[in-house]
């Protein structure tokens, strides 16, 4: 039928050219409803004819087309042939029919380059990307598809500017194309226009109102721009929609310190920590607060999962002694910063705690050895040795510290590892140089050499 009424318009131009009645104009109408329905149902046949095989499926419909006198949707499904590769992640044989198609047909030249700009960008051959891109673009300058590969491919580049100008194209040239809109938005943002990227999601969450990374970047865009109470009221319509996404309850823990509402904060973190007990963001932002608030025992519990997690960073397991050493178990604290020294001899910060805790057990004999270590790596390093701090001058207030560490550390750190910070940082405070060290065994102890130290964020993880 499709055939019949191709043939009976090109013999209605033929008698008369100028004329375009109503007839011909339902005719027309009539023949793009049909290659709509044919093209349809072409590519659902040939993706599901052939059980274990959609590729003969795709290739007998397009032989069958052919024979059929059917270019143009054979020309279609060949495309989809090719997108079929891709969304089986077969990008090799995806490449390699786009560019065989491309050889055949002339026709399928901005089709296919589109389609290879794509697969190259996602594979991270941005050069290959371009290229396609351009050639897309050479054949039909209003191609969004195109525009929008190539301003992804000067986005990957750094080039902010130069890619908002093709978004800003890909829209003039397809209103609707939500990718150039999405894609706009995200530059703006990256480039500091706050104002023009909001207007742009809040456009996309009208359109396509169930996407949650509109929402979610509605919510970034308000906590980027310090706007924190309608960060939160975004953040949390994007947690009732995905309840169990860790990410987002850190970001609604993160919101509520820089509100200054520690409690809500905590329990987002918490329930972020529930979900996903390996984020290491999280973590570390628990265990300070347990520190803060003088939980020692609970902190240890963050710090040695993150100890678990980053076996490689000495701090969570100096961080797991030092709240030993401020629940008052010193012995256990001294066993496991004699560990952490037996695995890292040349560690300075442990061998000052050694100094230290060594005194406060009154095991003179060790605290000599400790500084004679402790001296040579210094020497060994040319490290200052740290000024004595006296009592509690120049240390950051706990209160502020904690909910500094909070808004510096990235949303979703784990308690543990901000535990483990915190216990180091606390440890070390009280190390004074090694002469003061040594005096310090011979003197006797007025001053709480391990007193309650304020936190500070020196040692917290950027």
């Amino acid at each position: 039928q499709l055939t019949a009424d191709a043939e009976s318009l090109e013999t209605m131009n033929q008698a008369d050219v100028s004329e375009d009645d109503g007839a011909k104009q339902a005719l027309r109408e009539r023949i793009r409803a049909s290659h709509r329905y044919v093209s349809l149902a072409a590519k659902l046949l040939a993706a599901s004819i052939e059980q274990h095989d959609a590729v003969a499926g795709f290739d007998w419909v397009i032989e069958t087309l052919k024979a059929a006198g059917q270019a143009e949707l054979a020309t279609e499904v060949q495309i989809a042939k090719a997108n079929h590769f891709m969304r089986e992640r077969k990008f090799d044989k995806a490449v390699e029919t786009l560019k065989s198609y491309e050889r055949q047909d002339p026709a399928l030249v901005p089709h296919a380059a589109t389609n290879l700009s794509f697969i190259y960008f996602h594979e991270g051959d941005f050069a290959n990307a371009a290229k396609y891109a351009d050639l897309a673009m050479n054949h039909n300058r209003y191609n969004a598809k195109a525009l929008v590969n190539k301003g992804n491919c000067l986005y990957a580049r750094g080039e902010l500017e130069g890619a908002r100008q093709l978004y800003h194209e890909a829209m003039g040239a397809e209103a609707d194309c939500l990718e150039a809109m999405y894609n706009l938005a995200v530059a703006s943002k990256r480039l500091g226009d706050h104002g023009t990227a909001l207007n742009l999601f809040e456009k996309l969450h009208a359109i396509i109102p169930h996407s949650t990374e509109v929402v979610w970047q509605i919510a970034d865009v308000f906590d980027s721009s310090g706007q924190s109470r309608a960060a939160m009221k975004w953040f949390k319509i994007l947690s009732a929609r995905v309840p169990t996404d860790p990410g987002v309850l850190a970001r609604l823990g993160s919101v509520h310190l820089k509100e200054e509402d520690e409690t809500q904060a905590f329990h987002y973190h918490q329930e972020s920590f529930r979900y996903l007990p390996a984020n290491m963001d999280v973590i570390s932002w628990l265990g300070a607060y347990f520190v803060k608030n003088e939980m020692y025992e609970k902190a240890v519990a963050y710090f040695e999962r993150a100890a678990q997690i980053a076996p490689g960073e000495v701090k969570w397991r100096l961080m797991v002694a030092s709240c030993h050493r401020r629940s008052g178990d010193y012995q256990l604290a001294h066993d496991i910063y004699r560990a952490i020294h037996d695995e890292y001899p040349q560690n300075i910060e442990c061998l000052r705690y050694l100094v230290h805790i060594c005194d406060d057990l009154g095991k003179k004999d060790a605290v000599h050895e400790y500084v004679v270590k402790l001296r040579k790596a210094e020497r060994a390093v040319d490290v200052p040795p740290p000024e004595q701090h006296g009592g509690d001058g120049g240390h950051v207030p706990a209160e502020h510290a904690g909910a500094q560490g909070g808004r510096n550390d990235p949303p979703g750190e784990s308690a543990y590892q901000q535990a483990m910070v915190a216990a180091a940082a606390k440890a070390s405070r009280p190390a004074a140089s090694v002469n003061a060290a040594a005096k310090a065994t011979r003197a006797t102890h007025d001053d709480d050499l391990f007193a309650d130290d304020d936190l500070d964020d020196t040692l917290l993880p950027s």
